[in-house]
């Protein structure tokens, strides 16, 4: 899925990069790179968009998103300060054969892993650590430090990020009317958003559009809508303990309580009533 292809900058013969964000918003366009990422939130909220899901992603959070998946995280406007920590390698950064070598059998879950998206739901107190002291080490260290990172990974415990990476490269001008249709329902979500206005954002007739858009993603526009904003509730309620469940319902875009209700147990496989309880 060709869609913003974007270069890290790297200098000459550097085989890992580690990147740090920071600002007041992430790097918020749909895009992919060849290099394999793992990311720490340092500070900050969000979505993230990846393949075909949406997630909701937090301070301490940490994932690895595999190489040429489309994605993007996009920060909460409510939220003045973001940091995130990066590290990025590809498959050949040490050559065709190394990570195939005997000796890195251990390592291939993680690959396994990246392939569809992967957030790190156990040992991530020990990642963390690791990560935050890879920016101060020289390139042998970090080298060591990688590998270690990459076995801690094989052997936590996560949550699959994306079910469907469409393998066939669209081209330039079909990822940038994705784009834009991407952009404007993460900014509009709150509000009234329909087929037409997006439709003609894609320069396509509604039916064409909606052909588009199942085709490239694996859902509907509509589905897709439905979960920015149901990650949009989740994050509402864990961030505010007096917001009722209709107050986030509402500040999310829907206006319809029991269409509300359906779809976050669509969604989330259980009603929004309980999953307050849960976080409380």
């Amino acid at each position: 899925m060709k869609v913003y292809s974007f270069k890290i900058p790297k200098k000459p013969g550097e085989n890992i990069i580690v990147q740090k964000d920071q600002g007041t918003a992430f790097y918020d366009k749909l895009h992919q790179h060849e290099e394999i990422q793992i990311s720490l939130i340092a500070q900050g909220s969000g979505k993230l968009i990846v393949g075909d899901s949406v997630h909701s992603f937090t301070s301490g959070n940490c994932f690895v998103i595999g190489s040429h998946i489309p994605h993007l995280f996009k920060s909460d406007q409510s939220i003045d300060r973001v940091q995130m920590i990066s590290i990025f390698f590809a498959l050949d950064s040490f050559g065709n054969s190394f990570f195939k070598l005997r000796e890195m059998e251990e390592l291939q879950a993680f690959f396994s892993y990246a392939e569809s998206g992967y957030k790190i739901q156990s040992q991530r107190d020990e990642v963390a650590f690791t990560m935050q002291g890879i920016q101060v080490k020289g390139h042998f260290a970090r080298f060591m430090t990688l590998l270690e990172l990459l076995k801690t990974i094989s052997g936590s415990e996560g949550l699959r990020l994306s079910s469907f990476v469409h393998s066939k490269e669209i081209s330039h001008d079909h990822g940038e009317r994705l784009r834009v249709v991407f952009d404007f329902v993460m900014g509009n979500f709150d509000q009234k958003v329909d087929l037409e206005t997006v439709a003609r954002l894609a320069h396509m007739t509604p039916n064409a559009f909606c052909r588009f858009f199942k085709q490239r993603t694996n859902k509907t526009f509509f589905k897709f809508l439905s979960e920015i904003r149901i990650e949009h509730v989740c994050q509402l309620l864990n961030q505010n303990k007096d917001l009722s469940v209709v107050e986030a319902a509402h500040a999310s875009g829907f206006n319809s309580i029991s269409n509300f209700n359906k779809t976050f147990k669509d969604i989330k496989g259980i009603n929004p009533t309980k999953y307050r309880k849960e976080i409380s």
